[in-house]
């Protein structure tokens, strides 16, 4: 498999800004939204502490064979290939966010983790705030859904940094159906953020976790993966939140053990990847149909482009419902 394929590259860097005024006045949650899973494990570090976020017996085999376990966990924990500003460039506008304290440091500073630790959370934030002061008519939804080894203190500094970064580019939380790109646009908005814990509930520009289901499977078998895709389609809550689909198999310890050599990549990801792109081009946006979808190793295939695809059959039919 080439590891760069068409659409890699910035050939979506405005593909919401180019959208006809007929997707662009449609609410948000009707169209079809690329986005990333576990978005920032691009690049972890093998010599810090293994992550908050593993089970004590990975810890201890950490401690162990230190940096031998972190090369295994590496191949495990990495789910994507591709930079902050790459995946952005290659249409990517969802990012799946999990962020750790690093127990023993002193201060309040906050990394991207999965496993192993990675980058610092405003060092990817500034990034993005680039892409977007350059790129204007570009939303992002970035998605704060797991905080390990965090206090009271680790919370405010990573709501407040989240101002102090993207500052009047922040959407207020309100209706998720009257969010258009169109109404984002007007009020110059550019991201959405989403803080699954309640020390954000009183921040206006900090939306609550609960509009956004992402329903996970949690299975390695593809077949089972799809079953559990169209369940919960069917089930999408009718009102008041956008909906991520994660078209993403998940690694069991027995999994790993297999497939210790090759990693997550080759071992799980690329063997069942065409049954699973096959399933997400089959798909449909609009009322009843997906919203944004997230996949591991964006640049295996030409996801983004083929979730963005997606959007042109609401072009080409006079949809019955009124929006």
């Amino acid at each position: 498999m080439k590891t760069r394929p068409a659409g890699i590259g910035n050939a979506n860097a405005d593909w919401m800004g180019s959208l006809p005024s007929k997707l662009s006045s449609m609410p948000l949650k009707h169209l079809a939204v690329p986005g990333s899973h576990d978005s920032f494990t691009y690049w972890v570090d093998v010599h810090a502490p293994v992550g908050p976020d593993q089970k004590p017996y990975v810890k201890y085999l950490a401690t162990m064979f230190s940096v031998l376990a972190k090369k295994v966990m590496v191949k495990w924990s990495m789910t994507q290939n591709l930079t902050f500003m790459e995946q952005l460039d290659a249409g990517i506008r969802y990012f799946d966010l999990r962020v750790s304290s690093k127990p023993g440091e002193s201060g309040t500073e906050i990394y991207f983790i999965h496993g192993l630790f990675g980058h610092k959370v405003r060092d990817g934030l500034i990034e993005i705030n680039s892409f977007l002061c350059r790129h204007k008519k570009e939303i992002v939804f970035l998605d704060f859904n797991h905080y390990y080894a965090m206090k009271p203190e680790h919370h405010v500094y990573l709501i407040s940094m989240l101002q102090e970064v993207f500052g009047s580019k922040l959407c207020n939380n309100c209706a998720v159906e009257s969010i258009t790109l169109d109404y984002l646009w007007g009020k110059k908005y550019q991201v959405i953020v989403f803080y699954h814990h309640p020390s954000a509930q009183d921040v206006p520009v900090m939306w609550p976790g609960n509009k956004i289901p992402a329903p996970w499977a949690n299975t390695t078998e593809p077949y089972k993966l799809i079953q559990f895709l169209e369940t919960t389609l069917k089930e999408r809550a009718k009102q008041g939140s956008f909906h991520v689909t994660q078209a993403i198999l998940t690694p069991t310890p027995n999994t790993v053990a297999k497939g210790l050599v090759w990693g997550l990549r080759n071992y799980l990801v690329e063997r069942n990847l065409p049954t699973i792109i096959s399933w997400v081009e089959a798909q449909r946006p609009g009322v009843d149909g997906v919203n944004i979808i997230t996949s591991d190793f964006v640049e295996l295939t030409d996801f983004a482009n083929i979730v963005i695809k997606l959007n042109n059959m609401l072009l080409s039919e006079q949809d019955h419902n009124s929006y």
